[in-house]
């Protein structure tokens, strides 16, 4: 018996469960889009999250289990993900969302793929050689999330200038996400810091969470903190177009976020002792913080401003 698409309702819901179990920072940001906006929001994070599961073994996130057939899990991937596109029910409400969302929003398919090919790096156990090939990883697993994010929020896709910030803030959030779990990462036998770093540093392969290198370590979380506020930064300047709400959310979660990498930072060689996370009383305050930052109002972010020649440039830029 062929699956029945799920009515629109019913996916919503489904989504806005997986946001709430999946991350908590995001599913608070999301509360200050209008409703459409946060629907749809919560559609594409379902569709994010339900791909990294598989990819990981995870449940919304839990804990790492990359063991078994890594390529039969992404073959599952692309196969439902192109079924979704086509806008064809998979049995499965993540998939069926994301193709409604793509549906609705217009949003280039290329950035779908381009995700995906993030997981098709971790199932080939790829490692990145230099600090490029890293930023060339966090494009595909989020950079290119904050493309698709910039489009949902009615950023015209021939905007490059302004997907270039939107990316800006996807490579951001996983630079705080290499920084604060490298030790969970090394547990599954993962490693994402740039093999040159790790010379730099006389980090032998594989010794990078011994206690006489957490010296060394401490100094590159340092840097990965450094280069996601350098990001962070220049993405705040493409929140001049976006509504004010969505400024308002983005903003919100670009301090929420932002402060996992401060605080790895801050840390040095006690990031990884316990699980950074940024307390509910302090994203609150990002919250606040971010709405009296929204363009219209403080201006404190004119979109004019050149993006820094320094940062990386997506594909095709």
């Amino acid at each position: 018996m062929s699956p029945v698409m799920p009515d629109r309702p019913a996916l919503v819901a489904h989504a806005r469960n997986a946001i709430a179990r999946g991350s908590k920072s995001f599913a608070m940001a999301s509360t200050l889009f209008d409703r459409v906006t946060r629907e749809r929001a919560w559609l594409l994070y379902a569709w994010c999250r339900k791909c990294d599961d598989i990819a990981d073994g995870q449940d919304h996130g839990g804990a790492l289990n990359p063991a078994g057939d890594a390529q039969a899990r992404l073959s599952s991937m692309r196969v439902l993900t192109a079924t979704a596109l086509r806008g064809e029910p998979t049995g499965d409400p993540a998939f069926d969302g994301f193709g409604l969302v793509m549906r609705e929003c217009r949003i280039p398919e290329q950035y779908a793929q381009d995700l995906i090919e993030g997981f098709a790096l971790d199932a080939r156990d790829w490692r990145p050689r230099s600090e490029a090939d890293m930023l060339r990883y966090c494009y595909h697993v989020a950079g290119a999330v904050g493309c698709m994010m910039a489009v949902l929020m009615g950023v015209d896709p021939a905007d490059e200038a302004t997907l270039d910030r939107a990316c800006d803030l996807g490579l951001a959030f996983q630079l705080a996400n290499i920084a604060r779990d490298i030790s969970e990462d090394e547990a599954a036998d993962r490693c994402y810091l740039p093999v040159e770093w790790l010379v730099e540093m006389d980090i032998p392969p594989g010794e990078h969470m011994k206690p006489w290198a957490r010296p060394r370590l401490a100094i590159l979380s340092r840097r990965l903190a450094d280069m996601a506020a350098a990001y962070e930064a220049s993405a705040r300047h493409g929140t001049g177009a976006l509504p004010p709400r969505a400024a308002w959310a983005v903003l919100a979660a670009a301090g929420i976020y932002g402060d996992i990498a401060r605080e790895v930072g801050r840390r040095g060689e006690k990031a990884w002792d316990r699980r950074v996370v940024t307390p509910r009383r302090e994203k609150l305050g990002w919250v606040v913080r971010a709405g009296a930052q929204v363009p219209g109002r403080a201006r404190r972010w004119p979109s004019g401003q050149g993006r820094p020649a320094s940062l990386w440039k997506r594909p095709g830029r």
